[in-house]
């Protein structure tokens, strides 16, 4: 039995949600303006779920996912890296060498807290399960 079913079967389920926080390395600061967008694997092809932008901390207002909005799947959360560069002024080339960063992750435990922090600048950018 999975720690979460047992959870569920106890009446003590938690509802997960999912965040993002981006981070600006060329800089040192939060990206705040960076335009991101949620989309969920349904098939073949990505569906787009909610758009934002960030605010000052680098991060949205709210949970990009939460309660029942949080399902196990596939997602893929898009960070608009160019445009958040060339918004500040940085020159870029033609085309960008990073335009919209995809990372795919899943979610396999809707009860739990995923965050997926992103470290960009306009030649890199990292990332990891964070908390």
């Amino acid at each position: 039995m999975q720690g979460g079913d047992l959870m569920v079967q106890l009446g003590l389920a938690t509802a997960g949600w999912l965040s993002t926080h981006v981070l600006d390395t060329m800089h040192g600061a939060p990206a705040a303006g960076m335009p991101v967008e949620l989309l969920r694997f349904e098939g073949a092809a990505p569906q787009l779920l909610k758009r934002w932008v960030l605010n000052q901390d680098g991060r949205t207002d709210a949970p990009l996912l939460e309660g029942a909005a949080c399902l196990p799947g596939r997602y893929r959360l898009l960070f608009g890296v160019a445009d958040y560069f060339k918004s500040l002024g940085v020159a870029l080339p033609e085309p960008a060498f990073l335009d919209w960063v995809p990372v795919d992750f899943g979610i396999a435990d809707a009860g739990l807290h995923y965050h997926v922090p992103l470290l960009a600048s306009p030649w890199s950018y990292s990332t990891y399960r964070g908390s």
